[in-house]
């Protein structure tokens, strides 16, 4: 089958590449030349704009969109609503707010165009470790593409989770908490290295990827980084966010559940991206205030 892919960044480039070695036919299109250039060395067609990769795509067409969540992908798919005919299937594969996907299935439907929202993991490791992918939509849509997903996902690890939004649903609570793992380990490795003992950090991470209950693949990359670099000298603590892990809090309010990790590793980011803290400042003025406590001036 023959796939139009939208975006060709760090995870379009890699998932057009992947879907080649599998034999599948791919038309990509991105702003950048030299991203087209490299999937045509892959045997891959490349079209210079969205509107020429609808024109080079046979019907009934498919088309993978894998752009920035928020405008740029209300865009894409705004053109593709326009662009596309009856009997069409659209796939957005990037980190879309669930909500938004719910709206873009009913708009797909009035023009009884196919949609699916698929939440994708597996960062630049994808091309050659396989995506893990987490498909919302209609069930003839998922089996019309299945060769797709099958080509992109490690053996048979994909799934078809749910109705429409359940993909980016699903993929918005993994990463709120991959949130909360991530700051564990950070914090376990800060205290491991503030003690006593002369620890090797990247030891400790190899060590405990074979029998540890703690073993992951957040693990394993850990020991990557503590291996280039022990002290993470040339990095700055400066942490963003993408949204999925707000998206989560708020589901968590929304259904009363109580989420005490997320809630805290999100404000942890939210702090790392803060040059000087002034309510830290008003903590120490308040201090300085009622105790007479020491301050340290700027």
């Amino acid at each position: 089958m023959q796939l139009g892919m939208i975006g060709l960044g760090k995870m379009g480039r890699n998932m057009t590449l992947r879907l080649r070695r599998a034999g599948l036919d791919v038309v990509g299109t991105d702003p950048d030349a030299a991203a087209r250039k490299e999937i045509e060395e892959a045997g891959a067609t490349s079209a210079e704009s969205l509107p020429a990769l609808v024109d080079a795509l046979p019907a009934p067409r498919a088309v993978w969109s894998m752009v920035p969540s928020g405008k740029v992908t209300e865009s894409v798919l705004g053109e593709l609503a326009e662009r596309l005919a009856p009997g069409d299937l659209v796939i957005d594969g990037g980190n879309s707010n669930y909500h938004d996907s719910l709206r873009w299935h009913e708009a797909f439907a009035a023009k009884d165009i196919a949609f699916l929202d698929a939440g994708v993991s597996g960062g630049v490791w994808g091309l050659e470790n396989g995506y893990c992918i987490m498909v919302g939509g209609e069930s003839a849509a998922v089996q019309r593409v299945q060769p797709v997903f099958d080509a992109l996902a490690p053996g048979d690890f994909f799934a078809h989770v749910g109705a429409g939004g359940a993909g980016h649903f699903t993929k918005m609570v993994h990463n709120g908490m991959e949130y909360g793992l991530m700051q564990a380990y950070a914090e376990g490795f800060e205290i491991l290295r503030g003690s006593r003992f002369d620890l090797d950090l990247a030891q400790l991470s190899r060590l405990w990827m074979h029998g540890s209950v703690i073993r992951s693949w957040l693990l394993e990359l850990a020991g990557n980084a503590f291996t280039e670099d022990g002290d993470l000298a040339d990095l700055k603590g400066w942490v963003p966010d993408s949204g999925e892990g707000r998206w989560t809090l708020q589901e968590s309010i929304d259904q009363d559940v109580p989420a005490p990790v997320l809630y805290a590793s999100l404000m942890t980011r939210f702090r790392s991206r803060q040059e000087e803290s002034f309510q830290a400042k008003v903590l120490a003025a308040l201090r300085n205030q009622f105790g007479g406590h020491a301050v340290k001036k700027a």
